[in-house]
């Protein structure tokens, strides 16, 4: 499983700026454990509430977050500690904002699901930025949502930590990877090459965008162990003279990567790209919570990315 995050990387940056990821509207979700995501108007309001919760996090806006949970909801924390009432909750994102000034997060819901007319449950990913001290991982949670006159609030909420499990010896795992891989989408074209460089230690990607009008560009990724940090990562370089870092982290259909980096002019970008393995042959790729600046860009479309047979 560990070879998939070389894949996902494969369009963290070609997609974005080639315009071969359509978008689709702000704040969508992708069910990342498997069929495409259920909609009805009830879970379009819950992921707005998660959107909204995103927001007063970003603001350090600890009575806004609070304002989202029912008067008697439950907060326990990867501790185990448990925190009752919103008067609680709301003391515990002030003293998380008091000790992080510069935080933010991330969401990437799993599954969300209604189990009733008014109650739902929803299973997702948060990373904060910056990352916590210690080991690389992601914080899983668990949701119970439920309706109260009306509005969507959330009932019950539990965080558990989960460390991810890397080694240099993850770039062994990319030997179904190497080769030629293609996308197309609205008439445009990408093609990915990849192969071995270094001694096997890490593994370059060449790719081509081919626009509707004929028009080509191209870019250099290199994909490997980070010793000093003690994780897989990527070093991507686009066309217009930005770059990107990426760390990536294990999820039970692929992997997730964290990606910063900055454009060719300057503005600063950030996204959340999603992987999910189809087969050996074919996956799905997804960029979302993307910014450029201080602008929220639209989640882009799920593409699928198929290899290209030898004899083609």
């Amino acid at each position: 499983m560990r070879s998939l995050i070389f894949a996902a990387l494969a369009l963290t940056v070609a997609m974005a700026s080639s315009g071969l990821a359509q978008q689709t509207q702000p704040g969508s979700v992708t069910n990342t454990a498997g069929p495409p995501t259920e909609t009805s108007p009830e879970l379009d309001a819950i992921r707005a509430q998660s959107k909204a919760f995103i927001e007063a996090f970003g603001k350090h806006d600890a009575k806004a977050v609070a304002s989202l949970w029912t008067e008697n909801a439950e907060y326990i924390d990867d501790s185990g500690t448990m925190y009752e009432g919103r008067d609680a909750i709301e003391q515990v994102y002030a003293g998380i904002f008091a000790e992080n000034p510069n935080a933010k997060i991330r969401m990437v819901i799993d599954s969300l699901r209604l189990l009733s007319d008014s109650v739902a449950i929803e299973d997702g990913r948060a990373l904060v930025d910056p990352a916590p001290e210690g080991g690389i991982g992601v914080s899983k949670y668990t949701v119970v949502h439920v309706k109260t006159n009306g509005q969507w609030e959330m009932a019950s909420v539990r965080d558990r930590w989960v460390e991810t499990i890397a080694s240099r010896e993850s770039t062994g795992d990319l030997g179904w990877l190497i080769g030629t891989w293609e996308a197309e989408e609205h008439g445009v074209r990408m093609e990915s090459v990849f192969r071995w460089v270094a001694n096997g230690m890490f593994v370059e990607r060449t790719h081509t965008t081919t626009q509707v009008d004929g028009t080509k560009s191209s870019g250099v990724q290199l994909i490997g162990w980070n010793p000093a940090e003690g994780h897989v990562q990527s070093w991507t370089f686009s066309p217009d003279g930005g770059h990107a870092v990426g760390v990536w982290s294990m999820t039970p259909v692929g992997w997730i990567s964290e990606t910063r980096g900055v454009t060719g002019d300057g503005i600063t970008t950030t996204s959340v790209n999603q992987l999910r393995r189809l087969d050996d042959n074919a996956y799905v790729w997804q960029s979302t919570q993307r910014t450029a600046g201080d602008v929220a860009l639209p989640d882009t479309d799920e593409v699928v990315i198929k290899r290209v047979p030898s004899s083609k």
